[in-house]
């Protein structure tokens, strides 16, 4: 009988504890962040979602090489001659063309490794970190400015610019080689006359 009563002392005495825990905070400013329509603002290191400023992207495939899960992938093709590329914002020329710039946030480790080595620091970490989807698909964020189809057609374009002006230096550098063999033969300078009989050298 001691025991039930000591059960039932030590209950009302846990109930009267929370009780007033409870009543104590509903006189309090209320805590609680109304999420999505409040957020908290981010420590200024945060790492978030990776971005590519792709008109600054020379692709230097420095990023790709230095990430260590492989999340980044890049693809590009040397730009004929007559093809303007442009600058960065850095004054950066642009000498290559960026058929692909993939980046698989599924991998991503958040170490923000690949901004470092960036010579015009076109990768950057954002404060974006709600990147909940469905399919991992979306996922994989596509910076290039072509679309898969336009990148192959892009491709198979400047492969040929390229084929014609190595064609072209072929050309002139064997044209060259051969004006400048049938040269000394042209500008050799004529035998001198041989003496008469009975003539002697000065």
């Amino acid at each position: 009988m001691k025991g039930y009563f000591k059960d039932m002392y030590e209950a009302g005495r846990s109930l009267s504890i929370g009780l007033a825990l409870t009543a104590r905070h509903l006189f309090q400013k209320t805590v609680t962040m109304q999420y999505p329509d409040e957020k908290w603002d981010l420590p200024p290191m945060a790492k978030g979602q990776l971005h590519n400023v792709v008109e600054d992207c020379i692709g230097c495939d420095q990023c790709a090489k230095v990430c260590p899960v492989d999340c980044i992938t890049i693809e590009t093709i040397k730009a004929p001659a007559d093809m303007d590329l442009g600058k960065t914002s850095t004054g950066n020329p642009k000498r290559l063309v960026l058929l692909r710039f993939d980046i698989d946030m599924a991998k991503c480790c958040y170490c923000a490794l690949c901004t470092v080595p960036c010579p015009t620091e076109c990768l950057v970490m954002t404060n974006s970190y709600e990147n909940s989807v469905y399919d991992r698909k979306d996922l994989i964020y596509h910076y290039a400015e072509f679309s898969p189809t336009q990148s192959k057609r892009m491709k198979v374009e400047v492969e040929g610019k390229l084929a014609a002006e190595a064609e072209a230096k072929k050309k002139a550098l064997e044209a060259k080689k051969a004006a400048a063999a049938a040269a000394p033969a042209s500008a050799a300078p004529a035998p001198a006359p041989k003496p008469a009989d009975g003539e002697t050298k000065e």
